[in-house]
């Protein structure tokens, strides 16, 4: 997959990620576009606090939130806990919107080192809920060990 980039005054911007932030009603900034790019990039869930430390002084902690949670409502980010509670976050499937996300699937969180995967390729199972009962999301959660730390056992 090639990736279209165009620079501009402001800076080099993913045009994917900048159609995504207009698709959503989002102004295109660059403190949004990094962290996109940065979660991109990733194959675990990131943190708040791991992202502030990786955007350093570029990005506020206040503007962070936001991002984080502007991303969450529109259906782009997704929010997974790890085993300490704290608050990951990964790209959406494109099936999300902002009424409903549609990332339905199994995290794995390492037990070692607490990252969290989303294992896209593992189905979910059927839910058969009484009459009346509405499901508006599911939260499995699969715990063990990942590569890196089986790898240094």
């Amino acid at each position: 997959m090639s990736i279209e980039k165009k620079q501009t005054k402001e800076g080099i911007i993913n045009e994917d990620f900048a159609n995504l932030l207009r698709k959503n009603q989002l102004k295109v900034t660059q403190p949004r576009l990094r962290v996109l790019e940065i979660i991109s990039e990733k194959t675990a869930a990131l943190s708040q606090p791991d992202l502030e430390k990786i955007v350093g002084k570029d990005i506020d902690r206040v503007t962070l939130y936001r991002i984080l949670g502007s991303f969450e409502e529109k259906g782009i980010l997704h929010k997974i806990f790890d085993l300490n509670g704290t608050a990951t976050y990964a790209i959406c499937s494109t099936k999300c919107t902002a009424d409903h996300h549609h990332d339905q699937h199994i995290h794995f969180i390492c037990s070692v080192c607490n990252s969290v995967f989303c294992l896209d390729d593992v189905t979910v199972p059927k839910i058969n809920l009484p009459k009346n009962f509405t499901l508006h999301s599911i939260a499995i959660n699969a715990v063990g060990l990942c590569n890196d730390c089986n790898s240094s056992e």
